[in-house]
């Protein structure tokens, strides 16, 4: 796997990934930045929420289990000095299907968070990660 960032002036840097897709990242104005992309340490949190999102829906998707939707809401706590690593994680995850069963939802998220999610695993060694699910039931069947 590889990447390239590429600097464009001022605090703003574009990263192209091997899939050939590209992201922009951005600082804020109060460190040269235009405010016109995401943060660094926010393409973390993203790439944690995409990983363990991604897991979440297919293992429940193997399991024939009916998913309408998943989104994982993620809340990180940085150090106050330098290096400002992340000290805590919380991922909530609100995972809707037609009658979705409670234990199918929670085996998905302790499966990810424990064997699968590449980034909760890494990230796990450096912060402290907890997460909590809630299932939402999909009257609509969709």
């Amino acid at each position: 796997m590889r990447a390239t960032v590429k600097w464009f002036g001022d605090a703003a840097f574009e990263g192209t990934a091997d899939s050939g897709h590209v992201v922009r990242m951005d600082g804020p104005p109060e460190f040269g930045g235009r405010d016109t992309g995401v943060r660094p340490m926010e393409m973390l949190l993203l790439g944690l929420g995409g990983c363990t999102a991604f897991d979440v829906v297919h293992i429940l998707q193997r399991g024939r289990h009916s998913i309408s939707d998943c989104v994982v809401d993620i809340e990180a706590e940085r150090s106050p000095t330098p290096p400002k690593v992340f000290t805590t994680i919380h991922l909530h995850y609100r995972v809707s299907g037609k009658g979705l069963r409670s234990a199918a939802v929670r085996r998905a998220v302790e499966l990810s968070a424990e064997k699968y999610c590449s980034a909760s695993i890494m990230l796990a060694q450096a912060a402290e990660l907890t997460h909590d699910y809630e299932v939402v039931d999909d009257l609509t069947g969709q």
